[in-house]
C-alpha cells in the first residue's frame, strides 16, 4: 500500500517531471534491456527500469536466483557501461536544465 498518493494536479506533474522528464532510452549493449536514463551531472545518473527490462537482464536474474537475493540498489555493470558509452557518443545530455 502506498504511503503517499498524490492527488493535486501540480503534485502529479512534479512526480511526472521527476520520474519521466528528459529520459533518454538506452539499450544495454549486452542483453538489449531498454531503460530510461537521465544524467543531471557527471556523477548523477537516474535510471528508470520497467518490467520488460528487468526480465531481460541476465545479471539481475543471476543475482535474484542467489540465496540472499539481489540488493535493491545494486546496479547492472553491463548497463552502466552501456550508459557510459551513450554519454561518450553524445546520445545522453548531461545537466538539469529544468531543475529535474
Amino acid at each position: 500500500m502506498a504511503s503517499f498518493v498524490p492527488t493535486s494536479a501540480d503534485t502529479l506533474e512534479d512526480q511526472r517531471r521527476y520520474t519521466q522528464a528528459r529520459l533518454t532510452e538506452v539499450a544495454c549493449l549486452d542483453c538489449l534491456a531498454s531503460v530510461g536514463v537521465k544524467k543531471n551531472s557527471e556523477h548523477h545518473t537516474s535510471i528508470q527500469w520497467n518490467a520488460a527490462a528487468l526480465e531481460a537482464c541476465p545479471e539481475f536474474a543471476r543475482r535474484d536466483a542467489s540465496p540472499s537475493g539481489r540488493e535493491i540498489h545494486q546496479g547492472c555493470p553491463r548497463l552502466v557501461a552501456s550508459i557510459d558509452a551513450a554519454v561518450r557518443e553524445g546520445h545522453i545530455h548531461i545537466g538539469a536544465e529544468d531543475g529535474y
